[in-house]
Protein backbone atom coordinates (compact mmCIF):
# COMPACT_ATOMS: atom_id res chain seq x y z
CA UNK A 1 0.00 0.00 0.00
CA UNK A 2 2.70 2.27 1.02
CA UNK A 3 4.59 2.34 -2.16
CA UNK A 4 1.66 2.87 -4.32
CA UNK A 5 0.81 5.80 -2.33
CA UNK A 6 4.67 7.01 -2.74
CA UNK A 7 4.59 6.52 -6.44
CA UNK A 8 1.31 8.18 -6.49
CA UNK A 9 2.77 11.16 -5.32
CA UNK A 10 5.84 11.20 -6.75
CA UNK A 11 4.33 10.95 -10.33
CA UNK A 12 1.17 12.84 -10.03
CA UNK A 13 1.97 15.74 -8.04
CA UNK A 14 4.47 18.46 -8.75
CA UNK A 15 3.74 21.63 -6.37
CA UNK A 16 5.47 20.90 -3.07
CA UNK A 17 5.04 23.09 0.26
CA UNK A 18 8.52 21.92 1.87
CA UNK A 19 7.90 23.55 5.76
CA UNK A 20 11.09 23.73 7.76
CA UNK A 21 12.92 24.57 4.83
CA UNK A 22 16.34 25.84 5.75
CA UNK A 23 18.84 28.39 3.70
CA UNK A 24 22.14 25.98 5.75
CA UNK A 25 23.27 23.97 2.99
CA UNK A 26 24.04 20.72 5.32
CA UNK A 27 20.59 20.49 6.53
CA UNK A 28 18.08 17.55 4.92
CA UNK A 29 15.42 20.52 3.81
CA UNK A 30 18.14 22.45 1.89
CA UNK A 31 19.53 19.47 -0.17
CA UNK A 32 16.34 17.55 -0.59
CA UNK A 33 14.50 20.06 -1.52
CA UNK A 34 17.23 21.59 -4.25
CA UNK A 35 17.26 17.58 -5.35
CA UNK A 36 13.01 17.91 -6.24
CA UNK A 37 13.82 21.57 -7.63
CA UNK A 38 16.29 19.89 -10.14
CA UNK A 39 13.70 17.00 -11.34
CA UNK A 40 11.17 19.76 -12.25
CA UNK A 41 9.02 19.65 -8.97
CA UNK A 42 7.97 23.13 -8.07
CA UNK A 43 9.06 24.13 -4.40
CA UNK A 44 7.27 26.44 -2.41
CA UNK A 45 9.63 27.46 0.81
CA UNK A 46 8.09 27.71 3.87
CA UNK A 47 9.71 29.02 6.93
CA UNK A 48 8.79 32.14 9.11
CA UNK A 49 12.25 33.04 9.52
CA UNK A 50 12.93 33.16 5.52
CA UNK A 51 12.26 35.74 3.16
CA UNK A 52 13.75 33.29 0.23
CA UNK A 53 15.08 30.39 -0.70
CA UNK A 54 17.55 29.65 -3.67
CA UNK A 55 15.51 32.95 -5.16
CA UNK A 56 11.98 31.89 -4.71
CA UNK A 57 9.50 33.69 -2.36
CA UNK A 58 9.15 31.81 0.94
CA UNK A 59 5.87 31.94 3.58
CA UNK A 60 5.44 31.71 6.83
CA UNK A 61 2.82 28.67 6.58
CA UNK A 62 1.11 27.22 4.49
CA UNK A 63 -2.11 29.55 4.86
CA UNK A 64 -0.37 32.32 3.55
CA UNK A 65 0.28 30.65 -0.06
CA UNK A 66 -1.68 31.89 -2.79
CA UNK A 67 -0.92 29.47 -5.30
CA UNK A 68 -2.23 25.46 -5.57
CA UNK A 69 -0.32 22.79 -3.05
CA UNK A 70 -0.45 19.58 -3.61
CA UNK A 71 2.35 17.71 -1.40
CA UNK A 72 2.68 19.21 2.05
CA UNK A 73 6.81 17.97 2.76
CA UNK A 74 7.18 18.62 6.30
CA UNK A 75 10.65 18.71 8.43
CA UNK A 76 9.67 19.71 11.40
CA UNK A 77 9.50 17.96 14.59
CA UNK A 78 6.48 15.77 15.26
CA UNK A 79 4.78 17.14 17.54
CA UNK A 80 4.04 20.01 15.19
CA UNK A 81 2.86 17.49 12.71
CA UNK A 82 -0.96 17.70 13.45
CA UNK A 83 -0.76 21.61 13.09
CA UNK A 84 0.37 21.30 9.85
CA UNK A 85 -1.93 18.76 9.08
CA UNK A 86 -5.10 20.62 9.92
CA UNK A 87 -3.48 23.47 7.50
CA UNK A 88 -2.80 21.11 4.88
CA UNK A 89 -6.23 19.94 4.95
CA UNK A 90 -7.66 24.02 5.45
CA UNK A 91 -5.90 24.98 1.77
CA UNK A 92 -6.68 21.88 -0.08
CA UNK A 93 -3.61 19.74 -0.11
CA UNK A 94 -3.81 16.25 -1.69
CA UNK A 95 -0.68 14.92 0.57
CA UNK A 96 1.54 15.07 3.43
CA UNK A 97 5.03 13.86 3.33
CA UNK A 98 6.68 13.29 6.80
CA UNK A 99 10.15 13.07 6.26
CA UNK A 100 12.67 10.68 7.72
CA UNK A 101 11.79 10.58 11.42
CA UNK A 102 8.64 12.75 11.41
CA UNK A 103 6.20 10.55 12.95
CA UNK A 104 2.64 11.57 14.23
CA UNK A 105 0.16 9.20 13.74
CA UNK A 106 -2.49 11.40 15.10
CA UNK A 107 -1.60 13.66 12.23
CA UNK A 108 -1.49 11.09 9.44
CA UNK A 109 -5.07 10.02 10.90
CA UNK A 110 -6.65 13.23 10.39
CA UNK A 111 -5.16 13.83 7.03
CA UNK A 112 -6.08 10.11 6.00
CA UNK A 113 -9.87 11.15 7.55
CA UNK A 114 -9.88 13.81 5.31
CA UNK A 115 -8.66 12.61 1.62
CA UNK A 116 -4.74 13.20 2.04
CA UNK A 117 -2.46 10.47 0.59
CA UNK A 118 -0.20 10.25 3.91
CA UNK A 119 3.59 9.15 4.13
CA UNK A 120 6.06 9.18 6.93
CA UNK A 121 8.85 8.54 8.19
CA UNK A 122 10.77 8.01 4.54
CA UNK A 123 12.80 10.65 2.67
CA UNK A 124 10.69 12.19 -0.75
CA UNK A 125 14.49 12.40 -2.43
CA UNK A 126 15.33 8.83 -1.54
CA UNK A 127 12.44 7.65 -2.31
CA UNK A 128 12.70 9.76 -5.70
CA UNK A 129 15.85 7.88 -6.34
CA UNK A 130 14.51 4.50 -6.03
CA UNK A 131 11.62 5.13 -7.88
CA UNK A 132 14.28 6.41 -11.13
CA UNK A 133 16.47 3.28 -10.65
CA UNK A 134 13.78 0.98 -10.61
CA UNK A 135 12.32 2.72 -13.92
CA UNK A 136 15.59 2.04 -15.02
CA UNK A 137 15.71 -1.29 -14.85
CA UNK A 138 12.48 -2.71 -15.77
Amino acid sequence: MENSTISKILTSFHNIAVVGISDDLTRPSNYVAKYLLSRGYVIIPINPNLEYWEGIKAYASLNSIHSEVEVVCVFRKSEFVPDIAKEAISIGAKAIWMQEGVINKEAANLAIKNGLLVVMDKCMKKEHEKMVLDSKSH
